[in-house]
């Protein structure tokens, strides 16, 4: 088992363990202080008859009692109305501050465990055990949560830190690989905004991550990890450089409520990502070369480049309604180069439109 500690202030907040199995699970739950407390396990669905049984099995050896919540999997189901329904299992079966949720599946469970978490009862902890590429890599880590109101992604939500992140990588294996090339995007998203090296690694790799090599799935994880990690250390409410993790999703959120969430966050990233390159590439920041083997690099793992049906002033007017505005300013986050992205402010209409334009 490999960790990372998570810091603030030189305090440990939690930990990040990447592990091959729920091995060391119960001992982690113990040392975070689970043991005489109860235990709520949010899964959904897809995930429920891969896990929970297990997952649950081990967390009774650490805990005095456990109860489990599933929903009905897919984003049309994070909202409000199956937080309230959590609420009420977790008042039915009388959880108090001292009691924990784990949240057991992808991005969308943890995001909503998160948040059922932090407005429960003014805040309870809460545990990450993510099963998705998507949730290791990113939403797992850094204490984001949220919900979609009516069809504003993740537009109500709060920052409440995970006490624990505990990923058993041989759960990658029953992903189908639609689910785990969406994941991908965020991986390379974070060699993009700050390793060029590992940038290179992920291009050098991509066969033996596609047929789920075992070691190299370790160490992209895990150099994700510490890429994110890194980030939120230094800004855990996203004031300034945590920021830079949204590379990709200004363009990305407005495509993915255009397709109605008909496709993966993460391919509404591939393709928000190529935007903000091909906007880099206009302003002078990164040479036609590096677009193009940004563009290849995303193609290598499956991932869009290009999307039809949609106009470019409706993803412009759409990008605008996402909670990453700054007055009446769109937040972009662009690239110096490969492996160096900034916030820019001023990135104006007809240059968004012409970035668009590079992928319809």
């Amino acid at each position: 088992m490999k960790t990372i500690e998570i810091r603030s202030q030189e305090k440990k907040i939690y930990d990040i363990c990447i592990d091959n199995s729920y091995e060391h699970l119960v001992e982690k739950l113990k040392e975070i202080g689970t043991v005489g407390r109860k235990i709520c396990i949010v899964t959904d669905s897809n995930v429920a008859p891969l896990y929970l049984k297990d997952v649950a099995n081990l967390c009774c050896q650490a805990s005095a009692k456990v109860v489990h919540f599933v929903f009905e999997a897919g984003e049309a189901n994070k909202n409000l109305t199956v937080i309230e329904k959590i609420y009420e299992k977790l008042i039915l079966e009388k959880f108090d501050r001292k009691d924990f949720i784990i949240a057991l599946g992808g991005g969308v469970t943890g995001d909503m465990s998160g948040y059922t978490a932090a407005t429960y009862l003014r805040g309870i902890k809460y545990i990450q055990v993510p099963t998705t590429l998507l949730s290791q890599v990113d939403s797992s880590i850094g204490g984001k949560t949220g919900v979609d109101f009516q069809q504003y992604k993740n537009m109500v939500g709060a920052f409440h830190q995970p006490a624990l992140v505990y990923m058993n990588l041989n759960t990658l294996k029953t992903l189908d690989d639609r689910q785990l090339c969406a994941g991908m995007a965020e991986v390379i998203k974070h060699g993009l905004i700050k390793n060029a090296s590992y940038y290179r690694w992920i291009q050098d790799n991509a066969e033996k991550i596609l047929t789920r090599d075992y070691d190299s799935l370790e160490h992209m994880v895990y150099e994700s990890c510490l890429v994110k990690g890194d980030v939120v250390e230094r800004d855990p409410k996203e004031l300034g450089e945590r920021a830079l993790l949204n590379f990709g999703h200004t363009a990305g959120h407005a495509v993915e409520k255009l397709k109605n969430f008909e496709w993966l966050h993460g391919e509404c990233v591939a393709l928000g990502s190529v935007v903000a390159a091909a906007v880099s590439r206009d302003k002078g920041r990164i040479t036609e070369a590096d677009f193009e083997d940004i563009k290849e690099t995303f193609n290598a793992f499956h991932l869009p480049v290009n999307v039809s049906g949609l106009a470019a002033g409706d993803i412009l007017e759409t990008t605008k309604s996402d909670k990453k505005m700054d007055g009446c300013k769109v937040k972009f986050i662009l690239l110096k180069a490969v492996g160096e992205a900034y916030i820019d402010k001023e990135v104006s209409d007809e240059e968004i439109t012409k970035g668009i334009g590079a992928c319809i």
